[in-house]
């Protein structure tokens, strides 16, 4: 890969995010409608709050349902320390923070913490061998896409396991 190559070139400027008000469940809903593996977390000045992965998010589905229709968001992020990288910044610092703090995605944000995009293993995987599909940062400040508007349909027709031929 390029060692130039910025954050902002290879990094999804459009995820999915959710507010930290939001219930659990529809944080689920959100990662199981859109087909992301992270779902980053916005606070009301759109700053980021952290992310959360969809294993997590099964795991805290685990509860019984009357307690998942009043635990928020928040309740999973609090606390927990937020790295972020900012789209002018190379590749190879991405990489040696996500190593270094043993995550897999990175919010990438701008100068006053407000989120602009999600740096995956998967995204930066794809810039090395030349398969990204991102040309580079938006040529308008990249915002996050909407919790609910514009999700796609559930997904139907999933199969678990191994399909018997």
């Amino acid at each position: 890969m390029e060692e130039r190559l910025s954050v902002g070139a290879v990094m999804n400027g459009t995820p999915y995010s959710i507010s930290e008000d939001e219930t659990v469940l529809m944080a689920w809903e959100v990662v199981e409608r859109s087909g992301q593996r992270h779902l980053p977390v916005v606070r009301q000045d759109g700053c980021c709050a952290g992310v959360l992965d969809r294993a997590e998010l099964a795991v805290a589905c685990a509860d019984p349902a009357v307690t998942l229709s009043r635990r928020r968001v928040r309740d999973l992020v609090h606390g927990r320390r937020t790295v972020t990288v900012h789209p002018e910044e190379s590749t190879l610092r991405a990489a040696a923070v996500m190593t270094e703090e043993q995550v897999d995605a990175l919010p990438v944000t701008d100068p006053h913490g407000r989120l602009t995009g999600l740096l995956t293993a998967q995204d930066y995987v794809a810039a090395a061998a030349g398969l990204h599909g991102h040309a580079g940062p938006a040529q308008e400040p990249p915002c996050p896409r909407a919790t609910l508007p514009g999700l796609p349909p559930r997904r139907q027709g999933r199969q678990y396991g191994i399909p018997i031929p």
